[in-house]
């Protein structure tokens, strides 16, 4: 793929941002505090998913495979 067509289509990634969250209308400044709210969310969203997703699942996997008739645990 070519580098040109790359940035062309970043570009249009970008600018599809930009049209979808209206923020194409903001000031410099406003566009700069709306971005960094932006990313810093969708951060936090990352990460919450990667702490706490697989502890979910796990704990799910072993609910469900002691109701569909799984071993218990030893006690001992």
């Amino acid at each position: 793929m070519d580098i040109k067509h790359v940035k062309d289509y970043i570009y249009w990634l970008y600018y599809q941002y930009l049209l979808i969250t209206c923020s194409y209308v903001l000031e410099p400044w406003e566009q700069s505090m709306f971005h960094t709210i932006t990313v810093t969310v969708f951060a936090m969203v990352v990460y919450t998913a990667y702490v706490f997703i697989p502890i979910h699942v796990r704990l799910a996997f072993e609910f469900f495979s002691q109701i569909f008739g799984g071993q218990p645990e030893s006690t001992v």
